[in-house]
């Protein structure tokens, strides 16, 4: 059994409130914290709206919703996941600002707790190191967007989690309504490491003239029965945070085949980011 009955969850944006929400759905008595007031409301507003359309459209009963919502509490106050069985983080990729939260909440939760963290392609043996002899209690709990919708759960085991750790995650996952996949702590785990360089080849692809960016992807839709081509896929994911992933790797695996490919990098110098700033490789 996970013995886990208090979710924490840092960081109230997409990822954060998807696994807020998860959480509070799945049973579990759950703590939004995120020292952004204004996002913090912003969260809660979308959690009452997406629980709304849910009975609306049968998925879940009034009942259910009600009671799901009295089960997510938001907060400001880091002290306010003190009683967490478990914390997971969901904040900006960066691993200074994780290492720094961290190593605040390793003060404030209790000796049993587990430490876990939603990044996509940080080391989490190198995370684990800002919570001194707590690194078996750490672990990686890679979720995907959007959180409610979809299935997986990477679980990514540092050097030094503990077989036990693990088993907890693994089980909570399962309670989340998830399947959990275990992987190893290598830069961009198992989904970034196989899927970057796949969205990096569409660009070199398009850069040489092989073909036309929606030919590009309508050949990987109708081909490889992928639900959106790699170049629309990039978009959504944001340029920038796919630049940003596969610069982590190419340091974290010392491999310079994993770096962004040219053409996607200017693309980024220009602010064309993707869905976020309306234009990308396509415009919105």
């Amino acid at each position: 059994m996970h013995g886990m009955e208090r979710v924490g969850v840092i960081g109230s944006g997409q990822m954060g409130g998807g696994i807020a929400q998860v959480a509070g759905v799945s049973g579990f008595d759950t703590v939004v914290f995120d020292v952004n007031a204004s996002a913090l409301d912003k969260c809660k507003g979308l959690h009452q709206k997406l629980l709304a359309r849910a009975v609306e459209k049968g998925r879940m009963s009034q009942d259910d919703a009600d009671a799901a919502r009295k089960r997510i509490a938001y907060t400001d106050e880091l002290g306010a996941l003190r009683d967490s069985d478990i914390v997971i983080e969901a904040v900006v990729e960066r691993a200074d600002v994780k290492k720094d939260l961290f190593k605040d909440l390793s003060s404030v939760l209790s000796e049993t707790a587990v430490f876990a963290s939603n990044t996509s392609s940080i080391s989490i043996t190198d995370l684990a190191t800002s919570v001194g002899d707590r690194a078996d209690r750490f672990i990686g709990m890679h979720f995907f967007n959007p959180v409610p919708v979809m299935k997986l759960v990477e679980v990514i085991n540092g050097l030094a989690t503990s077989r036990e750790t693990t088993d907890r995650v693994l089980s909570l996952s399962e309670a989340m309504g998830k399947t959990a996949v275990p992987a190893n702590d290598r830069a961009g785990f198992v989904s970034n490491r196989i899927l970057m360089p796949m969205i990096n080849e569409a660009f070199y692809t398009w850069m040489e003239g092989v073909a036309e960016p929606e030919h590009i992807d309508e050949i990987m839709k109708l081909g490889m029965a992928h639900p959106m081509g790699p170049l629309r896929l990039a978009d959504f994911i944001g340029l920038d945070t796919c630049v940003h992933i596969m610069d982590v790797m190419a340091e974290g695996l010392n491999n310079p085949r994993y770096r962004a490919c040219p053409l996607l990098k200017q693309l980024v110098t220009a602010g064309r980011l993707g869905d976020k700033t309306k234009h990308g490789v396509f415009k919105y």
